[in-house]
């Protein structure tokens, strides 16, 4: 049992808790400090009190309130109290007095006016909504509650005296206020604050979902979408509802940076009001102080929750973690927001301990400071305030590091050119920089300026384009072609125009600019992959970061995200198309590094493939109403590049679809499953597209069914396919699906590849096929086409598809799906190619794709050089092609 002297330390640093017991001498049980002040022990206490009328609910609520209040107070101060202890403590009294007293005051209520009911009869029930603290669990000692009242729907009351829906909630609203916040002989429960409602203190007590649905779309402010993201209804039958208004209020879908600028403004806003009344030492609101820690975390919030649900958390100290375990922020700067959060609210409550006040001001009075002092666990009140400072430092520090204002570049002389004066100057500032034709440069920038797409801009998101073009110039500067790289540049503006938050992104952090001109300036292609996905621009913030991904993680990371948006399919397909487009950009972002050979990088865009067949497979057969059983015996087969693992970023999908099931519907339920697949994955979003397919190496073409019985493949393959179509099987492989179907398909596929052939004819065939393939690609240019030309790419091809079918009877080794500079370097091992013929050609092979690979980086429509620049290369492999081939 502890000592009731407990009590009399909290008294002695509490004039509240001192009060209290003068009052309630009752109050001073020992066991009130070794009993824990859950819920369900709150409700039990009202509920005994067996109040019958307002009066003798309000006492009831009132002394339930002193009792958790000394319980709080002397944990804390004396005992083995924690901040969770503290807020976790006040946040579910004020839970539990709300719904009390609501439920209390409806039935009540009804008795004279009857229930309040929906369209369809039933009794409808009002949204109490805990803003700011109390809906992030973090409720202070002395804190009032802030407040929103909303109920379902307009209508009428049934059973007594008939008033409208909104008069009686509007009535029952009221009523819950005096409750909780009357000053009555035992005190009060919490101070009130309606003032967060739509329209503020204007505007109705109570709202209904249609009438907040109305005030969000047409009249909410930026400041409003920082409060409501922790809000959190306390009571009501219809959340789910009310969630779905606030969720797209508060959470863009795309990234949205411009909550930066908004969230500072209302930083400038609170901390012009902290100098007008000469406040800095709250430590709230102060420099440094509690509201600049949970600006950090929702700031960030703001901008991404609305992509990532872990991110939707109302309590501050969650958030900050959540942003930690993204790397959103740095651990050791979360770990020092933390620290400071814990001591600035174990302040808060000491200096709220004294009078049970709500203030956040150190004391004036001498007494009070050594009091605080020696609750803080200080020696003095000067021990006190160099502890404060320390933190309160870090506080700034981190906070000024992200939310310090962009350089305006005010007096820039291209600032003032592009806005059309000091021409002169600005050209010659250009030429300095480098450019071949600044005059040029700029009127592309005016042209921007001046066109349509600007024009319908608004005023803020034409000033944040005013802010950036000459940073653009002088990033463009910095690399080897200036003027195609502002050119480059420009059109990502263009493209983004629309969505300020991109361009807010930009504007807030210049080495996200530094980094899309790098890219840029290297690549054509990846200007136009920005353009199309403006997103990714997000991955540029910090490209330090960028590592070779761990796909177990990525997919695991997929799956939880899918989950949270189960029963919205079109946002599982966003999901889908963000996660290839993002992973793309950052491998993209490693290739022009140079961090990644091209070998790796085709494995790893055929590892992303991979990992999204399997989550589309498994999403799509989870919505089908008409499947048969819980995993479906089906397989995805890869053949062509994914099947080889030589996956380029724009290349499609050459895939068919197996399946092998008894079930008589399994037929029907497997082809609709690859009609939704395939749609899945060639449906066009707001978020772009997964992948291109080609689904015609299936048994018969384009004219055979869409997905074959696992016999009937079989039976096609030895008695019916082409030749042609033995050859794409050399590099054909199971990707997704069931497994044991995989396995079965894998053991097909090696036999097929080991059926005896007679060589001559297998020769005539292959080298038919590859005339006709040549055929229609007729080049006309005078330069030598990487791919297509006798020589290149195909030519390496086919012949290490011969040497596979012409030869794997004799060596299954050559059945292997290891890619064809290996199998040539194989066929060479075991005497199959003359000594140098083969290595030589898969040397050519592997400079062809990278020659190929950097042409296409470059925007080039097709990989064609200059006929001796690859002649080396060329004549090993027509002497390949004339040693397996012939002429």
């Amino acid at each position: 049992m502890i000592p009731t002297a407990a009590f009399e330390g909290a008294a002695r640093l509490s004039r509240y808790a001192r009060r209290l017991l003068d009052r309630n001498p009752d109050l001073l049980s020992p066991d009130l400090l070794t009993q824990t002040f859950d819920a369900a022990r709150m409700r039990s206490e009202l509920e005994a009190a067996s109040p019958t009328d307002e009066v003798t609910m309000k006492r009831a609520l009132r002394r339930l309130r002193s009792r958790v209040m000394l319980h709080t107070i002397a944990r804390d101060l004396t005992g083995p109290g924690h901040l969770d202890d503290v807020v976790g403590a006040m946040t579910t009294l004020a839970e539990t007095t709300i719904a009390f007293a609501l439920d209390r005051l409806d039935d009540w209520q009804a008795a004279t006016y009857g229930v309040p009911v929906d369209r369809d009869g039933n009794r409808q029930r009002l949204m109490v909504i805990g803003m700011g603290k109390l809906g992030g669990g973090e409720l202070n000692v002395s804190s009032d509650v802030d407040l929103i009242y909303v109920y379902p729907e307009d209508g009428e009351t049934q059973g007594g005296r008939v008033i409208s829906t909104h008069e009686y909630f509007t009535r029952l609203g009221r009523k819950l206020i005096g409750a909780l916040s009357e000053v009555t002989e035992d005190g009060f429960v919490f101070r009130v604050d309606m003032r967060l409602r739509p329209y503020g203190e204007s505007g109705p007590l109570a709202v209904s979902l249609d009438m907040l649905e109305e005030y969000f779309t047409a009249q909410g402010r930026a400041w409003e979408r920082y409060a409501w993201v922790k809000a959190r209804a306390l009571t009501g039958d219809r959340i789910a509802e009310l969630d779905g208004l606030v969720r797209p209020f508060v959470y863009r879908r795309h990234l949205d940076f411009s909550a930066i600028q908004s969230m500072r403004e209302l930083h400038g806003q609170v901390a012009a009001e902290v100098r007008r009344r000469d406040i800095a030492d709250n430590i709230k609101l102060g420099p440094g102080g509690i509201r600049e820690i949970e600006f950090t975390a929702q700031v960030f919030q703001l901008i991404r929750g609305g992509r990532d649900a872990g991110l939707r958390v109302r309590p501050t100290r969650t958030a900050l973690r959540a942003l930690a375990e993204r790397g959103l922020l740095p651990v050791d700067a979360v770990e020092e927001l933390l620290d400071a959060y814990r001591f600035l609210r174990d302040l808060e409550h000491r200096l709220q301990y004294l009078d049970d006040q709500q203030t956040q001001a150190l004391p004036a009075d001498h007494g009070d400071r050594a009091r605080v002092a020696e609750s803080m666990g200080c020696v003095d009140y000067a021990a006190l305030l160099a502890r404060l400072d320390e933190f309160r430092a870090r506080v700034s520090r981190h906070f000024g590091a992200i939310f310090a204002g962009a350089d305006q570049g005010e007096g820039d002389p291209l600032d003032v050119a592009i806005r059309g004066d000091g021409n002169g100057e600005a050209e010659t500032v250009m030429a300095g920089l480098g450019y071949r034709d600044g005059g040029e440069s700029l009127d592309r920038i005016r042209s921007l300026r001046g066109g349509v797409r600007f024009q319908r801009m608004g005023g803020q998101a034409q000033s944040r384009v005013d802010q950036l073009l000459p940073r653009m110039v002088r990033a463009a500067a910095r690399h080897p072609s200036p003027d195609e790289t502002l050119e480059r540049l420009l059109r990502i503006v263009e493209s983004i125009g629309r969505r300020e938050s991109y361009i807010a992104l930009l504007v807030e952090y210049p080495q996200a600019l530094t980094s899309v001109a790098r890219l840029v300036s290297q690549s054509p292609w990846a200007c136009d992959y920005l353009a199309r996905h403006p997103m990714l621009l997000d991955e540029l913030i910090d490209v330090q970061q960028l590592q070779e991904p761990d796909w177990a993680a990525v997919e695991d990371k997929l799956i939880e995200d899918l989950a949270a948006a189960d029963g919205n399919h079109e946002v599982q397909l966003d999901l889908l198309r963000h996660c290839r487009h993002t992973q793309t950009f950052r491998l993209l972002a490693l290739d022009l590094a140079g961090s990644l050979t091209l070998e790796r990088l085709s494995d790893h865009l055929s590892d992303l493939a991979t990992m999204l067949l399997r989550q589309v497979l498994r999403i799509t057969w989870g919505r089908m109403p008409s499947r048969h059983r819980e995993a479906p015996r089906f397989a995805v087969v890869a053949y062509g590049k994914l099947g080889g693992k030589e996956l380029g970023y724009d290349s499609d999908l050459d895939i068919i679809f197996l399946y092998d099931d008894e079930a008589p519907e399994a037929s029907e339920n497997y082809a609709r499953l690859a009609q939704r697949m395939n749609g899945a994955l060639t449906s066009h979003t707001g978020a772009g597209l997964l992948y291109e397919t080609d689904l015609r190496l299936r048994p018969d073409g384009a004219s055979g069914l869409l997905v074959s019985r696992i016999e009937a493949f079989e039976t096609y393959q030895r008695t019916a396919a082409w030749p042609w179509e033995h050859q794409a099987l050399t590099r054909a492989r199971f990707v997704a699906g069931d497994a044991t179907l995989g396995q079965r398909f894998e053991a097909l596929r090696t036999e097929i590849l080991r059926l005896p052939r007679q060589e001559e004819t297998l020769r005539a065939e292959v080298s038919a096929m590859r005339q006709k393939m040549r055929d229609g690609h007729p080049n006309t240019s005078g330069l030598f086409d990487v791919k297509h030309d006798p020589g290149g790419i195909v030519d390496v091809e086919f012949a290490v598809q011969f040497l596979v079918l012409a030869h794997s009877a004799d060596h299954d080794v050559l059945t292997g799906n290891v890619g064809n500079i290996a199998l040539l370097r194989i066929t060479e091992s075991l005497g199959l190619l003359p000594p140098g013929v083969g290595s030589a050609a898969a040397d050519a092979y592997r400079a062809y794709r990278r020659r190929q690979h950097a042409l296409r980086l470059r925007g080039e429509r097709y990989a064609r050089v200059a006929p001796e620049e690859l002649a080396e290369e060329r004549s090993a492999v027509l002497a390949l092609w004339t040693t397996v081939l012939g002429a």
